[in-house]
């Protein structure tokens, strides 16, 4: 059996052995009750992971073209509907050819994985663990919520209040000077890298991005039709003459940065370099977009502020959120900018749901104007130095010289790289059956052997234990 793979194409490899063994059904080479190959022997045939194999015979299932039964194999479906007899509509075919691309398969198993697992360990989320939401502050902000304001009455850039309310907090918190009129909410960061990269960039355009970078597992770059090229991120952030470079050979048209405590490496972009970055942004007429979820967790005392903080050429475009520090559920964000950037971002959001639900605004102005927010902050800092410490105690003792990293000084993250060569999807795949969960590196563009573990996301008396399951996943990789 003869099997054709470009390996050089655009699609991915399992979509490319979908469609094959998706036409050998529809043309009768592989009939109705026919065995497919096992998992294994397709995989050792094609030269891919065996992950591969099982996402699309996973797929084939969901679309009904086989059955799946342990012990028994992978069958072609008997049922007349799998077959995708003339005149039915294949809405896989639509599915693919849509310009929004999926999920990157590994990351969509670990995600699935999460919802499944019952127990375990699932350090591969990005989010706080439930004991650290703010319960009694959210709770009293339902409470205290009252509704005053008209409910049929929408603004394109959110609530009044709210907007007021964020524009005093960033001059507060973060020394971002602004007002209302330049701020517009969002339900999330992502939602606003979408409006971004929708809105102010076209199909075609280069952008520059960190890497590794938590940008590079997120399809909506390349949905947009944009040419991607990384900065390098070293324990200072990106080197600022990496930019100029970009430009001189892509003209990159927009640059897009983590600065504070990046995801997934923990790096601070230093001091002089974001200076640097802010001149040559200048110089060259190249707008910034700054992601911060996580700047107010400064775990050592000193506090990290936001490039936007000493941004006096209006050249950046901030996203802020609760996500990292009250509850990612809340679904509330912000982006900061100039007023005629905002206003077309506000009318192309209002085009595609007509405005936020007022509820989740209404919330995060209680929790913002509650003093009760700030004492949240401290407790919050104090209970992931805690966290981190462990974290880093536990993985010295239990991986030792197998593993390395660098102790970050804020955040939700550990950063580390696996001392050996290694294949992510076999790693991953062995710490699954362990019931742990990670992020490898190579989801936001690094190298096979490196892994991102969230300690905000275990409880202390558990990290050993999870250290240890995944240190057993380790040595069972060849």
């Amino acid at each position: 059996m003869e099997w054709t793979l470009n390996r050089k194409a655009d699609n991915p490899l399992y979509q490319q052995i979908y469609e094959i063994i998706e036409e050998r059904i529809s043309y009768g080479e592989f009939p109705p009750g026919s065995r497919l190959p096992s998992e294994r022997k397709l995989a050792q045939e094609l030269n891919v992971n065996r992950m591969t194999i099982a996402h699309v015979y996973d797929e084939l299932q969901a679309s009904g073209l086989v059955e799946r039964k342990k012990g028994s194999g992978t069958r072609v479906s008997t049922h007349k509907w799998g077959i995708l007899p003339k005149g039915v509509t294949n809405w896989r075919k639509y599915i693919e050819s849509g310009s929004f691309i999926p999920t990157y398969p590994l990351i969509k198993k670990i995600r699935d994985e999460a919802k499944q697992m019952k127990g375990g360990y699932n350090l591969a989320s990005g989010e706080l663990s439930p004991d650290l939401f703010p319960t009694h502050l959210l709770q009293s902000s339902f409470t205290d919520l009252g509704i005053s304001e008209d409910l049929g009455s929408v603004n394109q850039q959110g609530h009044l209040p709210f907007r007021e309310t964020i524009s005093q907090y960033v001059k507060e918190e973060l020394r971002i000077g602004t007002t209302s009129a330049s701020v517009l909410v969002t339900s999330g960061a992502q939602q606003a890298l979408y409006l971004i990269t929708q809105c102010l960039l076209n199909p075609g355009d280069a952008v520059a991005i960190e890497a590794p970078s938590y940008s590079y597992s997120l399809s909506l770059f390349q949905s947009a039709g944009l040419r991607i090229y990384g900065l390098p991120v070293d324990k200072d952030g990106i080197d600022p003459d990496d930019i100029v470079n970009l430009y001189e050979k892509h003209k990159i048209r927009m640059i897009f940065l983590n600065p504070t405590f990046q995801s997934p490496t923990g790096s601070v972009l230093s001091e002089s370099r974001r200076k640097k970055v802010l001149e040559i942004s200048t110089r060259y007429g190249i707008p910034i977009v700054e992601d911060d979820p996580v700047s107010l967790l400064s775990l050592e005392g000193d506090r990290q502020f936001p490039l936007k903080s000493i941004d006096n050429s209006g050249n950046v475009l901030y996203i802020g959120s609760f996500s990292k520090v009250i509850a990612s559920s809340l679904r509330v964000g912000w982006i900061i900018g100039p007023q005629s950037v905002i206003n077309r971002l506000a009318d192309a959001r209002h085009q595609i749901d007509f405005g936020l639900s007022i509820f989740p605004q209404l919330i995060a102005t209680q929790i913002l104007q509650s003093p009760q927010y700030r004492i949240h902050l401290d407790d919050l800092r104090a209970e992931l130095l805690e966290r981190r410490n462990e974290m880093v105690s536990v993985l010295s003792e239990v991986l030792g010289d197998r593993i390395t990293f660098t102790i970050p000084s804020g955040g939700l993250f550990l950063w580390c790289k696996i001392n050996r060569k290694i294949d992510d999807h076999q790693l991953v795949g062995e710490a699954l059956k362990n019931k742990f969960l990670y992020m490898p590196g190579s989801v936001y563009g690094a190298p096979n052997g490196y892994a991102r573990f969230t300690y905000a996301r275990i409880k202390k008396e558990n990290m050993r234990e999870a250290v240890m399951q995944f240190a057993d996943a380790l040595s069972r990789v060849p």
